[in-house]
């Protein structure tokens, strides 16, 4: 077993650094937040005191962390203490340019290091069923692999650093582009006075299926239970997409990818948050289309 540090204890790395204890790792945890060490601290998680406190005698020190700027300034302050030839594995969903950079300096610093960014939400990482999209190198990721299986259901080995968080980025480009379809197609149904049971029993059994429809649909009372069945609580929040709709688009700009849908998307979703819905399931985006028929309807 594996000592491990674990900084960044929120919805998603609290669940992620107790299934690893689950397992037999022994952990050592640390966040910013008081009211977030103290909600570990009572599934029995070691508390640490500072950075330097979380990464002593660890094989392995993984960040969970809310952006890519946060990750530089924790990893300016660990990697020095951090013991040679351990491994420093970052969950964060960060921009591609800085996963590089953090590889960089720690193997300055004698560290290996891996870009894995998880899908699942903060049901997948409660469930262990997320999965991390990997970047780095081979024998990185070997040494990491009993970790992710321990976190996750499955983990791809995408190549290189910073091809794990290139992997997150389109996959939830994809899946904002998708799901805004899903709320089309659903809301256009609706006006034509078609079912929302007929068009799920539709798509999903024909060219139309999709994840957004068939495992996460955004109407209620039809197809597995989802945010849309708990008036939109989030699983993953409205915010959290748009940052990751932003992040694919400055990845776009820097490699001059031509992304129209995935730019609409990211103006879609910040229209969501500007109007204080940010808190919402990203699926909640069907209630800004239904609003919107019925203020252009009254005009």
């Amino acid at each position: 077993m594996s000592k491990i540090g674990f900084i960044g204890l929120g919805n998603m790395g609290a669940p992620m650094a107790i299934n690893l204890a689950k397992v037999g790792h022994k952990l050592k945890c640390f966040d910013a937040s008081a009211d977030a060490m103290l909600a570990t601290s009572r599934h029995g998680l070691a508390s640490a005191t500072s950075f330097a406190d979380v990464v002593e005698d660890a094989d392995v020190v993984i960040l969970m962390l809310p952006s890519g700027s946060i990750v530089a300034t924790v990893a300016k302050e660990i990697l020095p203490v951090m013991k040679k030839g351990s491994l420093l594995i970052d969950c964060s969903t960060i921009d591609v340019a800085s996963a590089k950079s953090l590889q960089t300096v720690a193997a300055k610093f004698g560290v290996h290091c891996l870009d894995a960014p998880v899908s699942g939400g903060v049901g997948g990482a409660t469930a262990g069923t997320l999965t991390f999209m990997v970047g780095g190198s081979a024998k990185a990721f070997t040494v990491g692999a009993p970790l992710f299986e321990a976190m996750g259901q499955r983990a791809v080995h995408c190549g290189d650093g910073g091809s794990g968080q290139a992997a997150k980025i389109c996959n939830n480009m994809l899946l904002g582009i998708s799901m805004i379809g899903a709320c089309e197609a659903f809301s256009l149904a609706e006006s034509l006075g078609l079912s929302k049971e007929a068009l799920f029993k539709v798509i999903s059994t024909s060219s139309g299926s999709c994840w957004s429809v068939n495992t996460y649909c955004p109407v209620p009372g039809v197809g597995p239970k989802s945010p849309a069945d708990n008036n939109y609580k989030a699983g993953f929040a409205a915010n959290l997409m748009l940052k990751d709709l932003g992040l694919s688009q400055v990845a776009a700009s820097q490699t001059h990818a031509n992304t129209p849908l995935g730019a609409h998307a990211a103006k879609l979703y910040k229209q969501m948050v500007d109007e204080g819905l940010g808190d919402m399931d990203f699926s909640g985006i069907i209630t800004q289309m239904k609003t919107k028929v019925t203020t252009d309807a009254k005009k």
